[in-house]
Formats: C-alpha cells, structure tokens, sequence
C-alpha cells in the first residue's frame, strides 16, 4: 500500500532568504509574496532558520527599549536581541523544524501540531532546501477523487492482504467515505482491511459491514482467585 509523503503534496517553488538579508528586503517579500514566514539558507542552500513575522515584529515590540535586562530569561533576550538586528541570521529563529521529502503526512501533521507551526521548510538528505509544505498542503489528500481511493482500497489493501477473500469483498467510496460489504474467512482478516484502509490517503472515514466465518481473536481468560 503505498503512503503519501510531504514530497506529494509540498509546494517546489519555494523562496528563501540568504543569511545576509536586510530587514527591509524580508518585510518587503513577506508583505508582496503575503506570506507568514521564509526560510533562510546558506551559501550551500541548506535551511538553517526561519524568519516569520513574529520574529520581524520584535523590532515595533521593544522599540527604544532594546537593552537587556539583568534578570531577563535567555529567551527574552533573544527576542530583544531580534529588535537590534538588521540582517536574516540575527533575525531568524532556529535549529530550524523541518521535514524531509520522505516523511508520511501524518508524520508531518503531528511534527506540526507538537512544535506549533503552520509550514514545514523541505530538505533533502544534505539539509538542503527542496519545498515548502504547508498545514493546507497536507489536506490536498482529501481533495482525490472517489474513483482513485477506490482502487487503491481494491489494489493496495484487499489485493495485496486478502488473497484469498477478495472476490467476496465489495468496495464503494462516496466523498472519501470507504463502505466495505463482504464476508471473509476469519475477524483477523475483516479488522485487517478496515484498520488499513483507513490509513488510504484521502480516506475519511470506514464504514465496515464486513462479516466473517470464523472469530480467531484470543479468548479473555479470567483468572481464578487463591484464597
């Protein structure tokens, strides 16, 4: 069954920043360009930060109070520190969060939700930047067509895990709702399709009405008390 990954869905036109940037050029191509935030690479094109607005608005935020404070936590410090600075690598934040090509959707998703970011910059094996994903990007799956959800439940999950059964299993997608209908020889095998078509990209719920000949789960044995 073949997994969607971030190199299916990420945007290959992407603009970067170098590392000596002014200020002013990174607003003016976030204003023109409406985008949120870019990443700033090296002279090998490897990602090492990114700049986003609320790194650019640091400037306005600590306007003539730029110093830092005996007390201050190293955090706050280097947010004052980003009011101060004129090019991308004092205006940046990093190690930069990124992804490779290689990663599954899903695996992209969770980074997303855990490190609270909207984009992902892509990189290739080197760290070298190849794409851009975005949250909207990872939804693209859910915008396949019926027909092609279909047969990769046909081909991807019944014909390559249910040699046997196949014939006796019907599939039918409607906005990316699977129904499968059908009986097969054992419960293993019916909870086998349902839990891997789920994991079709595009696929937005399962609806099993599968039924089976033989209930091979393991008995619950309850044990008995000494006294």
């Amino acid at each position: 069954m073949r997994t969607w990954t971030v190199g299916d869905v990420m945007t290959k036109a992407v603009v970067s920043v170098s590392e000596q940037t002014s200020y002013r050029d990174v607003v003016d191509l976030l204003v023109e360009r409406r985008f949120s935030a870019v990443p700033v690479v090296d002279t090998g094109h490897r990602v090492i930060g990114v700049i986003s607005e609320t790194d650019l608005l640091r400037k306005i935020e600590y306007a003539g109070d730029e110093a830092p404070r005996i007390f201050e936590r190293g955090r706050r410090r280097g947010e004052r520190a980003k009011a101060t600075a004129r090019t991308a690598t004092g205006l940046m934040s990093g190690p930069p969060v990124v992804a490779l090509a290689s990663t599954p959707i899903a695996a992209a998703a969770r980074r997303m939700d855990v490190e609270k970011v909207k984009r992902l910059p892509v990189v290739d094996d080197l760290g070298r930047l190849v794409g851009i994903v975005s949250r909207g990007d990872l939804l693209k799956t859910y915008l396949r067509p019926d027909l092609d959800i279909q047969t990769d439940v046909e081909i991807g999950v019944l014909r390559a895990f249910l040699v046997d059964d196949t014939a006796s299993v019907t599939v039918t997608v409607t906005d990316g709702v699977v129904r499968l209908s059908g009986r097969v020889g054992r419960y293993s095998s019916a909870e086998l399709v349902e839990r891997l078509s789920r994991q079709v990209a595009g696929v937005v719920e399962v609806i099993s009405g599968l039924t089976y000949d033989v209930d091979d789960r393991e008995p619950v044995v309850t044990p008995v008390p000494f006294f």
